[in-house]
Parts: C-alpha cells; structure tokens; sequence
C-alpha cells in the first residue's frame, strides 16, 4: 500500500514539473506559501475580532427597549450651549 502512494506522488511530481518547468517551480511554490501565511493571518485575525465581539456582548448589559408615543424620540434632544468668549462665536437660534 505505501508502494502505491509513493508512486503516486512520483507521478504527480513529474506532472508538476513537466507543467511549471523546473525553473518556475520554485518561485511558485515561494508565492503559493506567501498566500497561505495571508490566508492565515487573516482567518486568525477574523476570528479574534469575532471572539472580542462575542465577549464585549457578553459583558454589558442589555438595554430594554424604550416605549414612546408616536412620532416622539426616545430619547430627548439636547443642545448644550458653551458661553462665548475668547475664540468662541455666540449660538443664536
């Protein structure tokens, strides 16, 4: 059986090279590489972010939903007003 999967690889090996040629080989197996350190920067940076979301969603409180009446927002709008004064322009409405 290991006789098989040893030939199996030889052939396979023949095809590649017969394929790239055994000048470009090299160069593309060195990118195929790069890709694959990519991919997995990425996959494990994904993941990290998806776990900090996961646990900062955990760790506060879920905020009950606030009733108002139509046509009103649920929450007042306020405007604060600095004093003028050096460098500052007076708000006028």
């Amino acid at each position: 059986m290991l006789e098989n999967r040893l030939l199996e690889i030889i052939i396979i090996a023949l095809v590649v090279m017969v394929l790239f040629g055994a000048k470009r080989l090299p160069d593309t197996a060195r990118s195929l590489g790069k890709s694959l350190r990519i991919l997995k920067a990425e996959t494990r940076a994904g993941r990290e972010e998806a776990e900090r979301e996961a646990s900062s969603a955990s760790s506060r409180p879920a905020e009950p939903p606030a009733l108002t009446k139509a046509g009103e927002s649920p929450q007042p709008h306020i405007v604060v007003a600095e004093p003028a004064g050096k460098g500052r322009e007076a708000l006028h409405d």
